[in-house]
């Protein structure tokens, strides 16, 4: 496998909605990142990945998109945008666009002419299928409604949405709307991004026929499907492949075998992958299923492509919270995850906020969420005559906007994010777990962010180096090493809150080793690691 600039980069991810607001409005803004884009780079990442920021009626916090040539008005203007470009490269970091080509709004133009009559030049830009029967045209669901289909009156006849009502699918089999999309992917990596984060990529191509399938809530019907890799080598050979750019694809319902197809380095579609073998199918921490998704991954790519690793972002719950202990270990647990993170194959994404160890928030009422997936979900549920409050409690944990509270910058009004009326609510913990505390912390968790991305930097055996689990059979230890060009990284992470005795394997050698990194304060190194007590929630990078 070559050596490229974005397998050793660390993302930072920017929910720039909540991330700063410059102008009171109650919403963060492209000003806001860029007046905090000191602080990004004192955190020492190389690359910012920005949520969608093209202009949107905002139904789905801006995954409808109205128009790809401009910039939401919440989020500011094209000046002020090229103006952030500019200055995330004058400080030596890179920009990746957060883009939708599965789906528009149903405002975007192309659609208010696909559905104005069945003889419009761009009708075939999108789906449309004539009612089966008096009703939908077959029994899909989408993401977010118990239909994939909406009825317009107008032509009679059905269009596809795998999302939102108002977010209707783009056809892909349509050549002309293929190249649309690609000139305005060329627009914005003219303009000098360094590349995309594709959402829900292998949604593209759809199933052919469009049966009726045995099992509609599996939505995994989807996506993978036939002609989806046709679409992403055509992307690569006419945009992709003409830039020094990083790919990211957001692909659900993917195992290792069919990852590898997406960003194998022979196969010129993309660079790397989102999968959600743990994110969406995982709700709760599961260390041993966790190991395994691993090393099936890991065997999966090596040599052939790359992973990312990440365990939380705008879609899913905060790590710590989900996944941790953000109680009487918050600390401990925020420093294990970030090591587990950065240390495993791939490319670590730090979602923001999660570098202070920010958790996940329970608002009393569905009234306070805003995640137009979790209501729609709400409203179907208790249609069917559920409790409420049942079905309230069952969807809290994975809420989306769990991890979409506004950034706590300081202890003032607000958490310091806005003089206005923030548009979600700020977890109310905002007084102890802040910026400004943690700046002031040299123990904080950012501190301990901050080292591991520097370690990241200088050690190309996190980057290139195998990995190999030698704690199979532990409950509730994870222990593996990195192993490149003659050097050996033991990684150590009791995840637990109890005391974990570890043994090291015969065929390491502690003799020389030498402590790069703990996130208990009270080790120099000589310690004895043939046998030690492994402290709840504590993690150990030796190098042997």
């Amino acid at each position: 496998m070559t050596k490229k600039w974005w397998k050793e980069a660390v993302v930072y991810q920017v929910y720039w909605r909540s991330f700063y607001d410059s102008n009171g409005d109650g919403y963060g803004d492209l000003q806001g990142v860029m007046e905090k884009l000191d602080y990004i780079k004192e955190l020492g990442v190389d690359v910012i990945w920005l949520n969608p920021c093209y202009e949107s009626p905002d139904i789905d916090n801006g995954y409808d998109i109205k128009n790809y040539y401009n910039i939401m008005e919440k989020a500011g203007d094209m000046e002020t945008w090229e103006k952030l470009l500019e200055k995330i490269h004058k400080l030596d970091m890179k920009l990746i666009m957060d883009l939708v080509v599965n789906h528009t709004s149903d405002q975007h133009p192309w659609f208010v002419e696909s559905r104005s009559s069945k003889d419009n030049p761009k009708r075939d830009w999108y789906i449309w299928k004539d009612s089966v029967k008096g009703g939908p045209p077959n029994n899909w669901r989408s993401y977010f409604t118990p239909s994939a289909w909406e009825y317009d009156e107008l032509t009679n006849q059905y269009y596809m949405h795998s999302f939102a009502v108002e977010q209707p699918d783009l056809n892909w089999e349509n050549e002309e709307l293929r190249e649309e999309v690609y000139r305005m992917m060329r627009f914005w990596l003219d303009k000098g991004i360094d590349g995309f984060r594709l959402d829900v990529i292998n949604l593209l191509a759809k199933l052919k026929g469009f049966p009726n399938v045995e099992n509609p809530d599996n939505i995994n019907y989807l996506g993978n499907n036939e002609g989806i890799h046709d679409y992403l080598q055509e992307m690569h050979e006419k945009v992709f492949k003409h830039y020094d750019i990083m790919t990211v694809g957001e692909i659900p319902f993917v195992t290792p075998e069919d990852g590898v197809l997406y960003v194998g380095e022979d196969r010129k579609e993309l660079h790397t992958l989102f999968h959600f073998e743990v994110a969406d199918d995982m709700p709760t921490w599961d260390l041993q299923r966790f190991k395994e998704i691993q090393t099936r991954w890991y065997e999966g790519l090596k040599g052939k492509g790359t992973n990312s690793q990440f365990l939380n972002n705008h879609d899913h719950t905060r790590q710590v919270t989900r996944y941790g202990n953000d109680g009487k270990y918050r600390i401990e647990s925020a420093k294990l995850l970030a090591t587990m993170i950065h240390t495993l194959p791939g490319i670590p994404y730090v979602y923001q906020g999660e570098e202070i160890g920010m958790t996940g928030v329970r608002f009393d009422s569905i009234e306070d969420y805003n995640d137009i997936a979790m209501k729609n979900e709400y409203k179907e549920e208790v249609a069917k005559g559920r409790d409420p409050q049942e079905v309230f409690e069952d969807l809290l944990l994975l809420s989306r906007d769990n991890s979409r509270t506004p950034i706590q910058w300081d202890s003032s009004k607000n958490a310091g994010f806005t003089d206005g009326q923030p548009w979600i609510k700020v977890n109310p913990n905002y007084k102890t777990i802040n910026v400004e505390q943690a700046l002031k912390d040299p123990e904080s968790v950012f501190y301990y962010y901050k080292k591991l991305i520097q370690l990241r930097k200088k050690n190309p055996v996190m980057i290139y180096g195998d990995y190999q689990d030698l704690s199979l059979d532990e409950k509730e230890l994870y222990v593996y090493t990195r192993t490149y060009e003659g050097k050996c990284w033991l990684v150590l992470l009791n995840h637990s809150d109890t005391n974990n005795l570890f043994t090291l394997p015969e065929q390491l050698d502690e003799n020389n080793k030498q402590l790069i990194i703990s996130n208990y304060t009270d080790l120099d190194g000589t310690e004895d690691i043939h046998q030690t007590e492994m402290r709840p929630h504590e993690a150990r990078i030796y190098d042997l």
